[in-house]
Parts: structure tokens; C-alpha cells; sequence
């Protein structure tokens, strides 16, 4: 079983930036492709970024985010990172990490472990 855990979410000010990580255990993580997810109330969480096992190929599918977020990871660390530039209060929400037991990132399925989330709080 794959465990997830978010860390670096928090409250900033319009135009800051945050990097969230987050660190996975109980599997080779090189095994893992990533991704992170955000929701904010009533609406679905949504697929923001995603990383293939090596890091080699990433996916942003949400045009509010391209240009303003990165994702990486450092395999010896067992970390996946989202960097978050330029953020907007729009950008408010629940961050949750994901991954699936897969080489690259398939958006057409759903995550197979998800963290517990970090709350990302933009303000004016």
C-alpha cells in the first residue's frame, strides 16, 4: 500500500509563490507515475499536473495553472513537487496528491492512492 503525504500549503497573497511537496512511501517510488489534483467546494476535483516515473515527461491539462505551476520529483526523496508561481485567488482550494501504479500518468483513469490533501489559501 502506498501511502501519500502533502506538506507546504498555507495562506499567501496574490502574486506569491508556494511549493508544495509531497512525500510517498511504502513502494519504489520510480515505480509511481504522480500527479496533483485540487478541489474547491462544489465542484470535481480537478487534474492539474502530472509527472511519469522519471520525470521526463510532464502534463498540465488545466490551462488556468500552464505557465504558472511545475511539477517534479526527486526520486531519491520519494518526492513530487508543485511548484505554484504568480498565484491567484482563484487558485484557492484543496491540493491533493496522486499516484498511479504506472510508468506515465493516464488521465483517462482515476488515481490508484491519494494523499490526505493541503489547503492552498490565496487572498487579495
Amino acid at each position: 500500500q502506498v501511502q501519500l503525504a502533502e506538506s507546504g500549503g498555507g495562506l499567501v497573497q496574490a502574486g506569491d509563490s508556494l511549493r508544495l511537496s509531497c512525500s510517498a512511501s511504502g513502494r519504489t517510488f520510480s515505480t509511481l507515475a504522480m500527479g496533483w489534483f485540487r478541489q474547491v467546494p462544489g465542484k470535481e476535483r480537478e487534474l492539474i499536473a502530472a509527472i511519469n516515473w522519471d520525470g521526463g515527461n510532464t502534463y498540465y491539462p488545466a490551462d488556468s495553472v500552464r505557465g504558472r505551476f511545475t511539477i517534479s520529483r526527486d526520486n531519491a526523496k520519494s518526492t513530487v513537487y508543485l511548484q505554484m508561481n504568480s498565484l491567484k485567488p482563484e487558485d484557492t482550494a484543496i491540493y491533493y496528491c496522486a499516484a498511479q501504479d504506472a510508468t506515465y500518468y493516464y488521465a483517462g483513469r482515476g488515481p490508484d492512492y491519494w494523499g490526505q490533501g493541503t489547503q492552498v489559501t490565496v487572498s487579495p
